[in-house]
């Protein structure tokens, strides 16, 4: 008699019961698959998770060096163990591939997002090493991350993000300065300080939302040397400190050169504790173009360090300001410190120039980091961020970067300021 060991007989199992059969109009049986749950996933991992999946990962993850994984669409990766607080170790590639209608989930158990929680710090982040080629994030969902690393991190012992412990990992670190990176249409919330942490790559971040990120400290997409990216049509909602901090600190080769443009940016720096930051700050020979971004109830203006300023070429235009106190429209008029655009809609006088949201209290708590999903930027028909935009400059990547076979592009720039324009 053959013997089937356990193992290959749980496989099996696990194999029978992710399909179902049903019967074409012919009478010929359909396999159809359904979708699997998968326990106490750790260790390396490659391959593919296919469509509709959960993964319940339960110890670090690791993608070694040459390797790949993708994550179809609908698939579910929950953090299970907040105790381990896992971390998501990138040495070769990651795909993540959902829809608009089916995104990736990045995720803790419904149990754990509680307002205690709010700021993640549940499990650790996706960290990528200088042998990752290629990351895309593109229609996801990633949340309550951001841990406090320890002496036994994988991060720490590789030597990667900070490679110290006591450090608060990001939601996303990459460092390959001629590496690709793709994160758009995601959402990225609920983590304890930077969103985004990047040290070298081509890059595109376009229409994702950040929001509930950075408890003490940190911002929305935080750039260093070795970048060359473009930001684009991204909310960024109460970060605590910046929406993006831009410094060519490093001195790695390519200069950091960004071009940021039609953002939506709102209650940024207030929850700051010092005068660092506000809204989008720049240091240390950054190159940045910064164009058509709508800063509201931000605690400053577009910010430099005057004692390490930004790269002479820099370009700031047709930037839209809105505050609703005296302080903030104070803390938003040009200076030493507080960049003057070309082109700006900025005034003195408190609450003029609303840009008029299809829905959102331009009175909220500047200190207010909690995220109502019923909230809806776009601009009505009488906003007056409508025809306001700055269309001929040419983003670093509009002819598009091929990640995987495929082409992805740098949004065109809108004749409007802001993330949206009309519903």
């Amino acid at each position: 008699m053959k013997i089937i060991s356990k193992a290959k007989l749980f496989v099996g199992l696990v194999l029978f019961g992710s399909f179902v059969t049903s019967c074409s109009k012919d009478g010929e049986p359909v396999v159809e698959e359904k979708p699997v749950v998968s326990d106490n996933v750790s260790g390396e991992v490659s391959g593919t998770w296919k469509k509709g999946n959960t993964y319940k990962v339960t110890g670090h993850l690791e993608i070694p060096a040459g390797k790949s994984l993708t994550v179809e669409e609908g698939v579910t990766i929950l953090m299970s163990n907040s105790t381990l607080k896992p971390e998501i170790i990138v040495k070769g590639n990651l795909y993540l591939l959902g829809t608009g209608s089916n995104p990736v989930k990045v995720t803790v158990p419904e149990e754990l997002k509680t307002t205690a929680n709010q700021w993640g710090a549940l499990w650790g982040g996706i960290i990528a090493a200088s042998t990752s080629s290629e990351i895309v994030i593109n229609n996801s969902e990633i949340n309550y991350g951001g841990a406090v690393t320890t002496e036994a991190s994988p991060s720490v012992k590789a030597g990667l993000y900070k490679a110290a412990a006591g450090e608060h990992v990001p939601f996303l670190y990459y460092s390959n300065t001629a590496g690709k990176l793709v994160v758009t249409n995601s959402t990225i919330s609920h983590f304890n300080e930077d969103g985004m942490y990047i040290e070298g790559g081509n890059v595109i971040i376009a229409k994702n939302k950040f929001y509930t990120t950075g408890e003490a400290g940190g911002e929305s997409v935080n750039l260093k040397s070795g970048v060359i990216a473009d930001v684009a049509f991204n909310l960024m909602y109460s970060p605590n400190t910046n929406a993006m901090k831009l410094s060519n600190s490093g001195e790695r080769s390519p200069q950091l050169h960004i071009v940021g443009y039609n953002n939506t940016v709102i209650n940024a720096g207030w929850r700051r504790p010092t005068a660092k930051g506000g809204s989008l700050w720049v240091e240390k020979a950054a190159y940045a173009e910064l164009y058509n971004n709508l800063l509201v109830n931000s605690r400053y203006g577009i910010k430099r360090d005057k004692g390490n300023p930004e790269d002479n070429r820099s370009k700031f235009t047709n930037t839209f300001y809105y505050g609703s106190t005296e302080t903030g429209v104070l803390q938003f008029q040009p200076n030493t410190e507080i960049i003057a655009g070309t082109n700006d809609v900025i005034s003195t006088v408190v609450a003029a120039n609303d840009p008029q949201f299809e829905s959102y209290p331009l009175n909220t708590d500047n200190l207010n980091a909690v995220f109502n999903t019923s909230w809806d930027f776009h601009l009505k028909s009488t906003s007056p961020a409508l025809n306001k935009g700055k269309t001929d400059f040419t983003p670093n990547f509009v002819n598009g970067l091929v990640v995987n076979g495929v082409t992805y592009k740098s949004p065109a720039p809108a004749n409007y300021i802001g993330a949206y324009s009309t519903k």
